[in-house]
């Protein structure tokens, strides 16, 4: 097992964190709706950019609490960013594409360390994910009561497809979601020794790393902590009556390795992007901006209408 240090995790999302110190401090803003189709970027980074633009805001096409979910598509649409992320960061391109498509497209912030200044307050999925969970909760009983739905479909990127499992599991939420798409998965947990490592010097050094130390939910994902295994109790993360697809790429880079969110189950369905398109070089970010997995989030929430997956090249967001 490769070790994927927690710091690594956040630098990858280093422009994100330097967009949010530059801005200034603003109310949410809501999305601009538009009965014509939006425009869609495939580029990751575009959602900070979206920040930048529109700071604490909601992209285009997402967070319309007025929207009515129509007989073709029942189910809204919540997106769950992952670590360092939030609303708006890592959805450029899915928001717009499932709006497009004619679904009720949602996504939260959550998990921002308290007491914390902004912007750096609107960095989200830093926090336990136990206390996370519960503001998914609230955020999935919300859209449920605007919409009029009886549940949600989740599509999650990195951090964002473990999180949402607590909810699923043990808050409640297997009554409430129909469909779990995952991208950038990690089931069976990751290899966080360094971060381990850093919170036995902060204790030693008399201070409490959940306080001190800005990620507490990092060390959560190591394997065989307690919240992993409560995540895998019973042989498996999945919940009954829950559909899944995970999406992976084998450059993902950061979830290392990337088998670590290939886990068979009932109802489950695994897809590796590059098991029918050799030019797709997706690594952990670009995983979530490209148009092969744009078509192959849109088949697994709506399998009776497949969309055609393109092969086209997709280049890594990071470099080297």
């Amino acid at each position: 097992m490769r070790v994927r240090p927690a710091v690594l995790r956040l630098t990858a999302l280093a422009p994100v964190l330097f967009t949010a110190v530059l801005i200034a401090a603003t109310g949410v803003a809501a999305p601009t709706v538009t009965a014509t189709p939006l425009p869609v970027t495939y580029d990751f980074f575009a959602g900070a950019r979206a920040e930048l633009a529109n700071p604490g805001g909601s992209l285009p096409g997402t967070n319309d609490f007025a929207c009515r979910p129509s007989a073709a598509h029942p189910n809204p649409v919540i997106l769950v960013h992952g670590t360092g992320g939030n609303r708006q960061t890592n959805w450029a391109t899915l928001g717009p594409v499932l709006h497009n498509a004619g679904y009720c497209v949602f996504a939260l912030s959550y998990g921002a360390l308290p007491g914390t200044p902004y912007p750096l307050n609107q960095l989200g999925g830093l926090t336990s994910m136990i206390p996370s969970a519960r503001q998914l909760a609230v955020f999935v009983d919300r859209v449920r009561a605007a919409t009029g739905a009886a549940k949600v479909d989740l599509v999650g990127h990195s951090e964002g497809t473990l999180m949402p499992e607590w909810y699923v599991r043990y808050l409640g939420g297997a009554r409430f979601v129909n469909r779990y798409v995952s991208l950038a998965p990690y089931w069976k947990g990751q290899d966080q020794t360094p971060y381990l490592q850093l919170e036995s010097a902060t204790r030693a050094l008399g201070l409490d790393p959940k306080a001190v130390l800005p990620c507490p939910e990092c060390a959560e994902e190591q394997y065989g902590s307690p919240f992993m295994r409560q995540i895998n109790a019973g042989g498996t993360p999945y919940a009954p009556g829950v559909v899944y697809t995970n999406i992976m790429t084998r450059f993902d880079g950061i979830v290392e390795p990337w088998t670590d969110g290939f886990v068979p189950g009932l109802r489950t369905t695994n897809i590796v992007v590059q098991d029918t398109c050799a030019a797709d070089r997706s690594d952990h970010l670009s995983l979530v901006s490209s148009p092969r997995t744009a078509a192959l989030v849109r088949t697994a929430l709506d399998p009776a209408h497949p969309v055609p997956v393109p092969c086209v090249p997709v280049a890594p967001g990071l470099p080297g």
